[in-house]
């Protein structure tokens, strides 16, 4: 486990020279990888920490609406509601592909450099596929979180695994990219890049599918050396959240408008579970307090 979370956020003369810095990454739209982290920012802002925040697939943007929504929907409610230092990194329009990697990576460097100054933390969001920019994003990262959908079409982003055998046969260019950003990592400073794969929209019930992704996924932690980590459930509530820039750690808030349901709870429990994934200390209050209010 990354030991960066595991003691008080740092301020003044305390702050390290270089933030943590926590990437969502993998190729393929429609994993919640955005909603992940807008979870990841707010659950560490409202945890103390400075967060910056890099949106990498600027053409998307999923990561800057939910902002955009979360400032519009404060001043709506007149609520105030943490946000993180953003800053979006877009790819380069030089032709030449050389020089366009490198504006790139030097805007990326700078935006990071910048933003370790003042944060514990920098959240970075890339694209849904493979470019430059994104595994450049990749390189700077001492977690990486790859959230996938649990079922075997999602499977693939990891590599072919025999469904007899449970024989590994090929590694995906994914996994292969991620193994060449370690390498990165490692001879640009030393350090290292804890992986997890973050299994989402994780089915309620028991079944013979969800028994052999355990096992798939277990084969390819081992020939890949990530761990693995439980995300969140498919639930209405992240989709009706985005809209208004909340997340499940806002509900509480006061003028939040969200009324609290045992399936809000369920939800928060996940979050609070990612969080401690990455080392962040549980904050066990919070979710007994949610509950009190459930039964008030």
């Amino acid at each position: 486990m990354n030991s960066a979370f595991t003691s008080a956020p740092k301020s003044g003369d305390d702050r390290q020279p270089r933030a943590t810095v926590v990437v969502l990454g993998n190729e393929k739209g429609g994993t919640g990888k955005s909603t992940s982290a807008m979870h990841l920012i707010v659950g560490l802002l409202r945890e103390g920490y400075t967060v910056g925040a890099i949106d990498l697939d600027a053409r998307q943007g999923s990561l800057s609406r939910y902002f955009d929504n979360r400032r519009i929907y404060a001043a709506k409610m007149g609520i105030h509601l943490p946000h993180p230092t953003y800053r979006a990194v877009g790819r380069s329009e030089l032709r030449d592909r050389f020089a366009a990697e490198q504006e790139e990576q030097g805007r990326l460097e700078t935006v990071l450099t910048e933003l370790s100054a003042t944060c514990d933390v920098v959240v970075i969001d890339t694209p849904g596929s493979d470019n430059p920019l994104s595994r450049a994003g990749h390189s700077h990262a001492d977690i990486l979180i790859t959230p996938i959908n649990d079922s075997f079409l999602d499977l693939d982003l990891l590599g072919r695994i025999d469904p007899e055998t449970n024989e590994v046969l090929s590694l995906s260019t994914y996994a292969e990219m991620v193994w060449e950003q370690k390498k990165a990592r490692a001879l640009r400073d030393g350090g290292s890049i804890d992986w997890i794969v973050m299994r989402n929209r994780l089915a309620a019930l028991d079944s013979r599918n969800k028994r052999n992704m355990d096992v798939a996924l277990e084969v390819l932690a081992g020939r890949l050396g990530f761990r693995l980590a439980h995300g969140f459930s498919e639930r209405v509530i992240f989709r009706e959240l985005f809209l208004k820039g909340l997340t499940l750690l806002d509900i509480r808030e006061e003028g939040a408008d969200v009324t609290l349901t045992m399936s809000h709870l369920a939800a928060l429990q996940e979050v609070r579970n990612l969080l401690q994934t990455i080392g962040v200390p549980e904050a066990a209050d919070e979710l007994a307090t949610a509950r009190q209010e459930m039964q008030v």
